[in-house]
């Protein structure tokens, strides 16, 4: 059978023969050497050539392995190289694809276009400064002309034996002679830059997969001028993508990309389960935020690092050598995970989902407690009302994320008297220097913690879920601001038909007793108060921490213009509308036509006005109720029936 050859200088190269590796197509691949070789996947299929040839061995590698096609993916630079090639193809009559790197063409600020190393090295004659040269070991004897080249140049070079030896040979030693493998990130070349207090960087434009990019704009933050050594010529060829292209149509190649989503548990291997190693040994490529991905260096595969959705499809979309994904994601897929878009987003091809050991599961197991009684609650780069989680739940786990987000948490228990608390704080879970911590908020308040964190909160005096409305009148902070009374409140919001997740404007809150009693039904939605009396303000305030209504939000102001800027409501109730209710209604009905609205009216220009607005615009389900209410009070040895102000009681639903 056939085989194709590929010249494998750059990385390219190696992506197009594992792509026919895996496709099951035999091929031979040519590298300078011996470290080139050991780049290279190896499996069935492909036989290996590690030394630099000339065009007779070439012809004779093609003869020999009966060579049907001619892939040429070496480096820009090495023009001779790819002239031996096509000469060596055209001898033998033997098909040539050109494959080329992508060209980036950057003008920078601190960048200067050279057309040669010569002249690179005549320009950096006249300078002082030192000098990181990232251009390859077989360059650098044009820069040794330089006077003090010594101490000046910093070489950055592969690190095998012959290399090392060639640049001691020209005097690159000790401090000056980097030997590393790249392309190296944007970070590390700052670093780098940086620690030899470099004040000129030499490189070749080589494309984004040869790290171009990154080494500018490290030089750029470091200050550092670029010198750019310009392609050599203008190559004829075709992309990596057309190459793909070309392949799969001459081979009949199938594209069956699989793609595993896959929970990795807290970070160690150790805490991976069987499935999900086995997941990453048989990838071909694996995908994840930073942490996920430095948690799997060890399987020694390439890597895509993103977290975005949109990002990830784009990378699935774009990259045919690669048939098998693994995104891996922190924790298990099913709890507050990444997973979830990614089932959307992915939904064209082959799909697999892994569970993994969650943070709650993992951490309840090291303080040897039962999960199944526990509230779940996410507070990673998210909202969730704890406070009445903790109230109502013996045990509540939430994720935390962001700088001083322990400290804020413990504050919030604390303002809401709940510094009786157990928190349980767990440090890095499974790495190393994993820390689980016990106290109580105050204890914990001025403590400094590492990312990423979760939080354990057991109340033992948690009450029992709000199931109805109807706290006192007197349990409310009152001052002089007139209140809707307990009993118009109970029907008030009866009416309103709240869900657990509802978000809902009171317009004219007064002392927020309706907000609050909302608030603490609403306890995975959010209640906005709005109110423009500023001492009704303050007590709105001192009654949200009261009752531990965090999910209170008050906003001082006129309605309608004070609601503009809010989320689009669920509910609302009207209290007061300072004689503005059309105009509120309308902003409802046009932030959600469906929403569900009550309004409470004592006057009878109130009433009037409210029919109007009920009759004129597009609402629904609309009841008028008259409330009268009358209570007992104690005179002597008698009670009588004290009588109140009868309230009128509309509501209605948009169309």
């Amino acid at each position: 059978m056939s085989k194709v050859l590929i010249f494998a200088g750059t990385v390219e190269g190696r992506r197009i023969a594992e792509y026919l590796i895996r496709s099951g197509i035999a091929i031979h691949v040519c590298v300078a050497t011996e470290y080139g070789e050991k780049l290279l996947q190896k499996g069935d299929g492909i036989t290996i050539t590690s030394k630099r040839l000339d065009t007779a061995e070439m012809k004779a590698v093609m003869i020999e392995q009966k060579i049907s096609l001619v892939i040429d993916a070496t480096h820009p630079y090495a023009v001779l190289v790819s002239q031996n090639i096509k000469q060596a193809c055209m001898e033998t009559e033997i098909e040539y694809m050109r494959m080329l790197r992508d060209s980036i063409q950057k003008q920078a600020e601190h960048c200067i276009y050279m057309d040669s190393i010569e002249e690179a090295a005549q320009y950096l004659k006249n300078t002082e400064g030192n000098v990181l040269l990232t251009t390859g070991s077989k360059e650098l004897a044009k820069f040794t002309e330089i006077t003090d080249y010594k101490s000046r140049l910093f070489a950055r070079v592969l690190s095998t034996p012959s290399v090392v030896a060639e640049c001691s040979r020209l005097g690159f030693e000790g401090r000056n002679l980097i030997c590393m493998q790249g392309p190296f990130c944007e970070e590390l070349n700052y670093a780098m830059l940086k620690q030899i207090d470099a004040k000129y960087l030499v490189t070749k434009e080589s494309g984004s997969a040869g790290g171009f990019l990154e080494k500018l704009n490290a030089a750029s933050m470091a200050g550092v001028q670029s010198i750019v050594i310009g392609r050599p010529s203008k190559e004829e060829g075709i992309t990596f993508e057309e190459c793909l292209s070309v392949l799969r149509g001459r081979f009949q190649i199938e594209s069956k990309k699989k793609i595993t989503l896959l929970g990795i548990g807290m970070g160690s291997l150790e805490n991976m389960t069987i499935e999900g190693r086995n997941a990453c040994e048989n990838a071909d490529v694996l995908i994840g935020a930073k942490r996920m991905l430095e948690s799997l260096e060890q399987f020694h595969k390439p890597v895509f690092v993103s977290y975005r959705a949109e990002e990830i499809c784009e990378f699935v979309n774009n990259h045919e050598e690669y048939q098998s994904f693994v995104v891996a994601l922190s924790g298990d897929t099913g709890f507050y995970s990444g997973a979830t878009k990614l089932i959307q987003a992915l939904d064209d091809y082959e799909l697999e989902v892994l569970p993994g050991i969650s943070s709650v599961v993992y951490l309840c197991s090291k303080l040897k407690m039962t999960w199944q009684d526990v509230k779940f609650i996410s507070n990673h780069g998210r909202y969730e009302n704890v406070i009445a989680a903790v109230k109502n739940h013996e045990k509540v786990f939430s994720l935390l994320g962001g700088q001083d987000c322990v400290r804020s948490l413990c504050q919030k228990l604390i303002d809401y008297g709940l510094n009786e608390v157990i928190v349980y704080l767990g440090e890095q879970l499974s790495y190393e220097n994993e820390k689980i911590t016990v106290g109580s908020p105050s204890q914990l308040l001025n403590h400094t913690f590492v990312e990423p964190c979760v939080v354990l909160i057991e109340n033992k005096e948690a009450r029992l879920s709000v199931t109805t409305h109807g706290f006192s009148d007197e349990s409310f902070i009152r001052g002089k601001v007139p209140m809707t009374k307990e009993e118009i409140r109970s029907i008030s919001i009866s009416k309103l038909r709240l869900t657990k997740n509802a978000v809902v404007y009171d317009i004219g809150a007064g002392t927020g007793s309706v907000s609050v009693e909302m608030a603490l039904q609403a306890i995975e939605g959010t209640v906005y108060a709005v109110e423009k009396k500023s001492e009704a303000i303050g007590l709105i305030e001192e009654n949200k921490k009261k009752f531990g209504a965090d999910n209170l939000v008050v906003i001082e102001g006129i309605a309608p213009e004070a609601m503009e800027q809010l989320p689009v409501p669920t509910h609302a109730f009207i209290g007061g509308s300072s004689g503005n209710l059309r105009d509120i209604m309308k902003q409802l009905l046009k932030k959600n036509p469906n929403v569900r609205i009550v309004i409470n009216a004592i006057t009878l220009e109130t009433i009037s006005e409210a029919l109007e607005c009920i009759k004129s615009l597009e609402v629904a389900e609309t009841e008028v109720v008259q409330v009268s209410v009358s209570k007992s009070q104690q005179i002597g040895e008698y009670h009588m029936m004290m009588g109140q102000n009868p309230v009128f009681i509309i509501s209605c639903t948009g169309k």
